[in-house]
Formats: C-alpha cells, structure tokens, sequence
C-alpha cells in the first residue's frame, strides 16, 4: 500500500486540532443553551429546558439580533468599497506619498479601541452627528485597515494589463469594471467584506460608548447578561446566536472560494458571439 504523504497528514492533524480547539469552548454553551439548572460539581444540567431561550427572546434578542446585522452589512457595504479604492490607488501608484496614506489608514490599528473613540466621541458630539450614524462611521473607520490591506493582497496578485486589452478592444469603462475587473477581484471583495461584516457585528466598545444606549445590539446584550449573576443559560443562548451569522458566512466564502478556483482552473465555457459582433 503506497503510504500517504507526511505533509497530508500534517495538515489533516492540524486542522483537526484546530476544530477542537475551537469547538471546545462552544460545547458548553450549546449545553447552556438547552439548560435550566446546571450546577457544580454535576457533569450534566440537572434540569433540561428552554428558559434561557424565552428569557432571551422577552429581553429582545431577536431585534437586537437584526440590528447587529444591519449594522455589519452597513459597515461591509461602506468599508469594501472605499477599502477597495484605497487599496487600487495604493498598489498601482495613483496616490502621493503611499507609505505616509498606507500608514494614515492603517492608524486604526495601532491605537487603543477605548482612547480612539473617546477622542473621536467628543467630536462628533459636537457635530451633534446622531447616535447611530456615529457608531457606523466609526465602524467603517475601523474597519478600512482591514478592507485596505486585503485588498491591496488582492491587487498584489491582480493583472490590469487584462483591463487595458479590454479596453483596446473597445469596451466601456462600465463593461471593464463588470466583466473583467470585479470578476478577478471578487475572492479578495468577498474575504474584505466578510472582514468588514464582523467589525460591525462583534462591536461592543463603539456602540456602547458612542451610541450610549440608543442603539441596542447583540454585544450589547450578551455584556449586560454576563455582568449579572444567574444569567447563565440566557448568555448561552445569546453567545450561540452570536456565532451562527459569522459561521454561516465563512463556510459561504469558503464554497466561494473553492467554486471560483474551480471556475479559474477549467476556464469558462465557449459561447457562440451574435451575428455581426466581433
């Protein structure tokens, strides 16, 4: 039997490894979850329920859950693009002094979260900007040296000479921006936006300091369950909502992923041109 290679079963170990470890954390709260009475030193809920799951859903869960994804596909919506941007003008030389804009935009980064929006809080209460817009301007703010730097990997790796024979042949700046450019683009917009969603998603610091209450999401609600005593099974069930939206989207991009590969690898399908077209 021709034995398997090492560097397989390296990575196969690896990434079991790396499963466990992160599911390891999630088991007991998906047991939370189910839970009315866990105490110590049993190994299993004492009682089995779903109270934590009606405590949740009367204290607001489910809005607070939409406004969670609101506000990351807001700030993936915003950031991607502008990130996107940046990141072209940066890679292909369009911009004075890169070095100094890379590092203005990558700033977010190497400042506290807490002291960068303090500052950032008192002027924009003095632009008596509202409350929601703060936290999603912010947001966006924070979330561009992500998008940024994704991107400029992308276009390290991207040929534009692609869109200067389109544009030879005569097609359009709009026909070369949706059919050439963004298809070569979309794995590094894919993986930038689901950056920029979980900015937006997983924020607690922002929404709490800026929107001051106004703007109730699900960090929001799983903080103030976890500061109290006896909220176990309600901060379960919060903390297990809390992670499906970004599960759900990563397995998504990794599908994304594979089938673009795929799609590059076979190349696409010959099609017949209309009559009279070139």
């Amino acid at each position: 039997m021709r034995p398997r290679p090492v560097g397989r079963i390296v990575r196969i170990a690896v990434a079991a490894l790396l499963a466990l470890w992160f599911a390891l954390p999630v088991v007991p709260l998906l047991i939370w979850s189910v839970a009315n009475r866990w105490s110590f030193p049993a190994t299993l809920p004492t009682e089995w329920g779903l109270d934590g799951l009606s405590q949740a859903l009367a204290q607001g869960a489910v809005p607070a859950f939409g406004r969670s994804i609101l506000l990351g596909l807001a700030v993936a919506a915003i950031a991607t693009p502008l990130g996107a941007l940046a990141a072209r003008a940066l890679t292909f030389g369009r911009v004075p002094a890169p070095r100094l804009v890379s590092a203005i935009l990558l700033a977010p980064l190497a400042l506290p979260a807490f002291v960068a929006v303090m500052g950032l809080t008192i002027v924009l209460l003095r632009a008596r900007v509202p409350a929601t817009l703060a936290v999603l301007l912010l947001l966006v703010a924070a979330a561009l040296p992500y998008t940024v730097y994704t991107m400029r990997v992308a276009y390290a790796a991207h040929d534009i000479a692609f869109e200067e024979e389109a544009r030879t042949l005569g097609a359009s700046r709009a026909h070369v921006l949706a059919r050439v450019h963004l298809p070569l683009v979309a794995p590094g917009l894919a993986r930038a936006a689901f950056l920029a969603f979980l900015v937006g998603w997983s924020d607690y610091v922002v929404t709490v300091l800026v929107g001051g209450g106004s703007l109730v999401t699900l960090p929001l609600l799983v903080g103030s369950f976890a500061a109290g005593v006896g909220n176990d099974a309600v901060v379960a069930v919060l903390s297990v909502s809390a992670i499906v939206p970004p599960l759900l989207l990563l397995l998504a991009l990794g599908r994304f992923g594979r089938r673009y590969a795929g799609g590059r690898l076979t190349g696409p399908t010959p099609s017949r041109s209309p009559k009279g077209s070139p």
